[in-house]
């Protein structure tokens, strides 16, 4: 099943356990959101909305807040030396797609949370001592060595 969602101004085709990069919602890391601006549900028998569909919702788990790339807008008018230069990053969030809810259900799972980190593996003692680098030489005196002094530039005869 799959359900048609529309936040931020654009629409979004979604399944269950989807990662989708959506425009800023409100809430913090772990929360489950519903979206219910659903236009279209579907599976064995699709429902279309006008525009939207009563009682169906999606329920989200906000897993990152976070920032787009910058874009910079540069404008310059040529032989007027006007120019303006502007940055702008737009706020995301990643959600997870928990659940499509139809008949004005209450969302049921909880959020998953983000997988524990694996952990390192312990090196034997033998290795770690292979691993250290190996100490520099020591550098042998410097010779000393007479100063080269510069001659002055012969005065030739320049052309008239």
């Amino acid at each position: 099943m799959f359900a048609v969602i529309k936040t931020g101004g654009l629409q979004y085709r979604v399944a269950e356990d989807d990662v989708v990069r959506i425009g800023r919602l409100e809430g913090n890391v772990g929360d489950i959101v519903q979206l219910k601006d659903v236009l279209l549900l579907g599976g064995d028998k699709p429902q279309l909305g006008s525009p939207m569909i009563s009682g169906a919702s999606v329920a989200v788990e906000v897993m990152e807040q976070s920032r787009g790339p910058k874009v910079i807008a540069f404008k310059k008018r040529r032989r007027k030396n006007s120019r303006r230069k502007r940055g702008h990053r737009q706020d995301y969030t990643l959600v997870r797609i928990s659940e499509i809810l139809t008949g004005g259900a209450a969302p049921t799972k909880k959020a998953k949370g983000k997988p524990a980190p694996k952990p390192k593996a312990e090196k034997p003692e033998g290795e770690e001592k292979k691993a250290a680098k190996p100490k520099a030489k020591a550098k042998a005196p410097a010779k000393k060595t007479k100063p080269v002094v510069k001659k002055p530039a012969a005065k030739g005869k320049g052309k008239k």
